[in-house]
């Protein structure tokens, strides 16, 4: 993947920042405003589709709204790290559909589980479905009173 982000340019980089901030454009709206003709736009994102960089786009949805009211930072140690069960845990919570994102770190915790759900009742009832079967040393749950900054677009231009 060095090799080929050598390849990518000012206008690459002008379109993946444009479509981080909006994967909704026409393709001619995101040529116009990357300054490049529609044909020459839509060549370069089957390219930057080809190298994996863009994969596919999504929506912003309000969750709040749809009554997902409450997030939950959920972090675990375990006292297991063989390959064997590291893959079986991950398959458990790659099944739970509360989590939406789900991440392996260093430092005093093993795994940390982004959760939205339906207010404490919701969360108590993944917290279950979590811990059923499993031998997890510690689960602690942050609970998200504010999200100040979420789905931030990354800040491309430092790339160059």
């Amino acid at each position: 993947m060095i090799e080929d982000r050598k390849k990518i340019d000012e206008f690459d980089i002008k379109i993946l920042t444009t479509m981080q901030a909006d994967a909704g454009l026409s393709q001619r709206d995101l040529a116009d405003k990357v300054g490049l003709s529609q044909n020459a736009c839509w060549r370069r994102l089957q390219r930057l589709h080809s190298l994996g960089l863009i994969r596919g786009s999504h929506s912003n949805i309000d969750l709040h709204a749809l009554g997902l009211d409450l997030t939950v930072f959920v972090m675990i140690r375990t006292r297991h790290h063989s390959k064997e069960w590291s893959e079986a845990f991950r398959a458990h919570v790659e099944r739970l559909p509360e989590v939406i994102d789900f991440y392996r770190i260093g430092g005093d915790w093993d795994y940390l589980i982004k959760v939205v759900t339906q207010g404490m009742s919701g969360y108590d009832a993944f917290y279950q479905k979590l811990i059923t079967n499993f031998d997890l040393a510690t689960v602690t749950g942050f609970f998200s009173m504010e999200a100040i900054i979420n789905n931030r677009p990354v800040d491309l231009m430092n790339l160059r």
